[in-house]
């Protein structure tokens, strides 16, 4: 299938088109920077000649799910979304220089950071599920790299959906890390699915390659990779220095049985802990969203506040959030203007010191500030003299 061309960038109020940072088969994302507060982000925008609506509902739910998930340390931020002024949707991203998205095939990455990045997705992974959400595209592309090189999970429920049925490169809907359940299409997803989707991942990061992928050319096709994928016969990474025991920890996470896998993300998490015990490293904390989180107190007042409004999210924040719902096409919109408001709300004195702290001083601000000095000592002054006046001439 020919590559489609990025489409033209958006105008959109309040931030400066940069550059082009890639494209993929329905949607482009482009380096902006912010006005203010001043900083680069990543804006995802569909193609100007997207009008399917299966395809404008999923993006939606995007920004709807990553504005639930964004305040996790290991999910990517969102910023704000909305609808460009030539009717596209944008979703306005924290930029991250960088993916996993080759690095594991150009080096061998060490064992222990491997090992970090995956407790870090399981946590992820983790707080999603306890949301009652599903990421459904696992894989070592949609791990990017900030610019303080933390790993952070992205693009939630849309690539693995809405794959196209003609492309039979490896990376169509993600097949090299998708279950035996979803290849064969009796899931679009489910927790054990995502647990053997992470086990994939981290396979790939220690081995340089998916799971089933074949070196000879031509073996890697979507009906080639599925049939070894239905087999699910596990083949140790090749590695010396990984430890039987990681090894049967990914094993079992890729067992071809559902029921055999690991129960939940959490639980592959304290594997992969218990592996960076036996090599004597530090276990990676487990950052996973406390069940208030899951059930947000806002959602009550919000659901509330709905009644008799017709713009107001039509699905509970507490609910799962099903990608294939209509009612999210317009919803997701308002969940992301609220979440990004409360943010705005709680972090005023933040945002001022990061824009001095990390920028440097904003002359436009110091020559307001030095403004308000001169008045004040202007002010200062003349009242000085008109006591002193009044004195002398024994008014006071």
């Amino acid at each position: 299938m020919a590559k489609r061309l990025p489409s033209p960038p958006p105008v959109l109020a309040g931030l400066s088109y940069v550059r082009p940072l890639g494209s993929g088969g329905f949607a482009d994302v482009f380096l902006y920077e912010q006005d203010m507060p001043r900083r680069g982000v990543a804006v995802k925008v569909l193609p100007n000649d997207v009008h399917d609506a299966e395809l404008l509902r999923m993006f939606n739910a995007e920004a709807d799910v990553l504005a639930r998930l964004s305040a996790h340390p290991s999910i990517v931020t969102v910023y704000q979304a909305g609808i460009s002024a030539d009717g596209r949707p944008f979703i306005v991203m924290e930029f991250c220089p960088s993916s996993l998205a080759r690095r594991y095939r150009l080096e061998r990455m060490p064992v222990d950071e491997v090992l970090t990045i995956g407790v870090k997705m399981a946590s992820a992974i983790e707080s999603a599920h306890r949301a009652g959400l599903v990421h459904r595209d696992i894989k070592p592309s949609n791990i990017l790299i900030t610019s303080f090189s933390t790993p952070v999970l992205a693009d939630f429920g849309i690539s693995a959906s809405l794959a196209r049925a003609e492309d039979d490169e490896v990376s169509a809907m993600s097949v090299p890390w998708s279950a035996p359940e979803v290849v064969d299409e009796r899931t679009s997803g489910t927790v054990a699915s995502e647990v053997w989707s992470l086990g994939a991942t981290v396979y790939s990061l220690l081995a340089g390659h998916s799971p089933f992928e074949r070196t000879e050319r031509g073996q890697n096709s979507r009906e080639h990779l599925r049939r070894r994928i239905a087999r699910a016969s596990y083949t140790p990474t090749g590695r010396p220095d990984v430890p039987h025991s990681l090894e049967a920890v990914l094993a079992r996470a890729m067992s071809r049985d559902p029921g055999a896998r690991f129960g939940s993300a959490r639980e592959l998490a304290e594997a992969m802990r218990a592996v960076q015990g036996e090599l004597g490293l530090a276990a990676t904390p487990l950052e996973v969203a406390v069940d208030e989180w899951a059930a947000p107190a806002w959602a009550e007042g919000a659901a509330a506040a709905a009644e008799g409004n017709p713009w107001a999210p039509t699905v509970a924040a507490t609910a799962e959030i099903n990608l294939k719902d209509a009612a999210l096409r317009g919803p997701a919109r308002s969940v992301v203007a609220r979440a990004s408001a409360r943010k705005r709300a709680e972090l005023p004195a933040v945002v001022s010191r990061t824009r001095e702290d990390e920028l440097g001083p904003d002359p436009k601000a110091q020559r307001g500030r030095r403004l308000w000095v001169w008045i004040a000592v202007g002010a200062t002054a003349l009242a000085i003299a008109v006591a002193v006046t009044l004195g002398v001439t024994g008014v006071i």
